[in-house]
């Protein structure tokens, strides 16, 4: 049992770095996609994929979720024949789900893009992007057959190389055929991301024939198999849907509102593109450690509560959120200091600054979130966490619809929904976790000490590196000289405090 878990460990570790290299090589391709074809293209491409996110919902979320689920049951019960016909029956339902949803968004890719989307432009990457979901779907279910399995290392390099193949596709391609109309631009971009999915869907098919070997077992009965795969995908499928519908409406309606508040239609899109395309990514560049802690934390939270430990379970969730705040708190005071003259670097854009402090604090909270909502998954609360997002989804719609067309508000009213909901959210899974798990809150642990030093560093490398600049260094190295300075100012800061950052930071898991 040690050796598998020792496995299982190195496992995950080996998919965690992957996957934040993964998410470094993904931001750079979107800062030189932003440069490529600037702000009003990244609208309409932000526009289109909710639609994306919905149609997987349809379609793949579910039954992607059911082959991983199943197959590793089969497998542990030395049932490999049962497993692969699990693969196949997913498989098939997927595409039986798919032919319809795909006809209609194609015969109706006109009335979607000027009524739903408000965008005519969008027309065109709305059609390829049937061809691209019945890829990803394909590429998905073989996937999280090899996750099912614990064999993690194969779709892990797909995946990574998937990202050089879509960023070379993708800046090829408009590199040939640049300059267009930005429907094309559009319709460009998702082309490469369709060659970028033929390629990883066939590897993974490849890798899974060669990796087939004996089908022993007895197999399952088709409709019980059938059953098995519905009683699994419907639930995770419909909760993705919802989540994923509120998003599509929030994106759609964004260049809408704004519209109706006075703004010029080209102006709403670019405004949009910039908010939603370049700012919300560039905060979330420093935080790629914050999928590897939930992957390590779930599994280590599941067998507490299967081994009915219920001090570990509450140890672990107050470490993760410990880590959290430490590491997270910093990193977005300093993206507050360092964000508009690394955005105009970057993106070339000047107004990717202008709603830098409050997003920073949405993505502050928003780490928490996960984290608080990684706890519940861990403990057995999917339902709760289904719950608690869709209520947050349904407040920054509500703020979208009040806020975003009033004149003089604008993306100011996104905004402001993006704080209400998201500090809602942390509000909501915090009670609940409390309420699961008996927790002890911890405030000056969590918050305080972490928050009050990350404000201090953050003052003092913001007057640095204003003084810097003004002396005529340029933007990168006056950067690197904040970042050392603050990030020493602020493990003083936690050291006057009491608060040991390395022993906080060392996970004992």
């Amino acid at each position: 049992m040690s050796e598998k878990m020792l496995s299982a460990g190195k496992g995950a570790l080996f998919l965690t770095a992957l996957s934040a290299i993964s998410q470094l090589l993904g931001f750079f391709y979107r800062v030189i996609l932003s440069r490529l074809v600037g702000a009003e293209v990244m609208g309409l491409y932000q526009l289109i994929m909710p639609v994306y996110s919905v149609i997987m919902s349809l379609t793949a979320v579910g039954l992607v979720s059911a082959a991983s689920n199943l197959t590793s049951q089969h497998l542990a019960l030395g049932n490999r024949k049962a497993a692969d016909q699990t693969v196949a029956t997913c498989l098939r339902l997927f595409f039986l789900t798919l032919l319809p949803i795909g006809a209609a968004v194609i015969l109706y890719s006109d009335a979607i893009s000027v009524y739903l989307l408000g965008d005519a432009r969008t027309q065109l990457g709305l059609i390829l992007l049937v061809p691209c979901v019945a890829l990803t779907g394909v590429e998905n279910l073989h996937k999280h057959f090899f996750y099912g399995s614990g064999v993690v290392r194969p779709p892990a390099v797909v995946e990574l190389l998937e990202q050089f193949v879509r960023t070379f596709a993708v800046i090829s391609l408009l590199l040939f055929f640049l300059p267009q109309y930005p429907e094309r631009v559009v319709g460009l971009i998702v082309t490469g991301m369709v060659i970028c999915e033929i390629f990883s869907s066939c590897t993974l098919i490849i890798l899974y024939r060669r990796r087939r070997g004996a089908l022993v077992g007895r197999g399952e009965e088709a409709s019980t198999r059938r059953r098995r795969i519905f009683s699994i995908a419907l639930p995770v499928g419909l909760n993705a849907l919802l989540g994923n519908l509120l998003g599509a409406a929030n994106s759609a309606l964004i260049p809408q509102k704004l519209v109706e508040g006075g703004a010029d239609r080209s102006a709403a899109v670019s405004q949009f593109g910039v908010v939603c395309g370049m700012t919300m990514p560039m905060l979330s560049l420093p935080i790629v450690f914050l999928g590897a802690l939930n992957l390590v934390m779930m599994p280590r939270l599941a067998r507490a509560c299967a081994l009915n430990r219920p001090a570990e379970t509450r140890r672990l969730i107050s470490q993760a959120i410990s880590a959290v705040s430490l590491l997270t708190l910093p990193c977005m005071a300093f993206m507050v200091v360092v964000g508009s003259d690394l955005g105009r670097v970057m993106f070339r854009q000047e107004r990717v600054g202008e709603y830098l402090m409050p997003l920073a604090c949405v993505m502050a909270m928003s780490c928490g979130t996960s984290v608080l909502a990684c706890a519940l998954n861990g403990v057995g609360r999917q339902r709760t966490v289904a719950a608690i997002s869709l209520t947050g989804g349904t407040v920054q719609l509500c703020f979208t619809l009040a806020l975003v067309p009033l004149p003089g508000v604008g993306m100011a009213g996104y905004v402001a929904g993006a704080v209400a909901s998201t500090a809602l959210e942390l509000g909501l899974c915090l009670w609940q976790v409390v309420r699961a798990t008996g927790l002890e809150i911890q405030p000056f642990r969590w918050m305080a000490a972490p928050g009050l030093a990350a404000a201090l560093a953050g003052l003092v490398g913001n007057l640095l590196f204003r003084v810097l600049k003004d002396s005529g260094m340029s933007p990168v190295p006056a950067g690197l000289a904040t970042l050392a300075f603050s990030l020493v100012l602020y493990l003083a800061a936690l050291q006057a405090q009491g608060v040991k950052a390395r022993e906080a930071l060392r996970l004992d898991w």
